[in-house]
């Protein structure tokens, strides 16, 4: 069994035991993010699947994702942008982002629990959480930039 099997069949057991019914629809968004490096948006993952599903709507990929979303199963990436992108990784990492192409990268980094200390006692807020977003030129960006010079 492949990593990513492995993690679909964890997160499978995780739905079947917070009491969410597996349908189709629900295992293919699934395997796709799984399976995705993109940080895919539900349109991305709509169009990916439409052929597969060809009754499927846009809502019904928003709805699974909203499932999926409340199971701790996916995280959901907003930048301010109209559109989510979601993210199977629900582990701590941030992201690097270029701004030519709109493409997502995770990067580990050791968490910044220390910054949310100190944003807590210096402005006494309740802090519930953290995002550290890098922005820059991607390998691929890079090298189109290049020819085309």
């Amino acid at each position: 069994m492949t990593v990513a099997e492995s993690k679909l069949q964890e997160s499978i057991a995780t739905l079947k035991k917070a009491g969410v019914r597996i349908t189709p629809q629900r295992h293919a968004v699934l395997d796709y993010l799984l399976n995705s490096m993109t940080h895919p948006t539900a349109d991305d993952i709509y169009k990916a699947l439409e052929d597969k599903f060809p009754n499927m709507s846009v809502a019904t990929v928003y709805n699974n994702l909203r499932v999926l979303k409340e199971v701790g199963l996916v995280r959901e990436l907003t930048y301010g942008d109209s559109s989510s992108r979601f993210d199977c990784n629900t582990s701590e990492h941030y992201h690097i982002i270029c701004e030519k192409c709109n493409k997502i990268e995770d990067f580990h980094y050791p968490s910044l629990d220390e910054v949310e200390k100190l944003a807590a006692q210096v402005t006494g807020y309740d802090v519930t959480h953290h995002r550290l977003e890098v922005y820059g030129i991607c390998k691929e960006c890079q090298q189109l930039e290049k020819e085309a010079k």
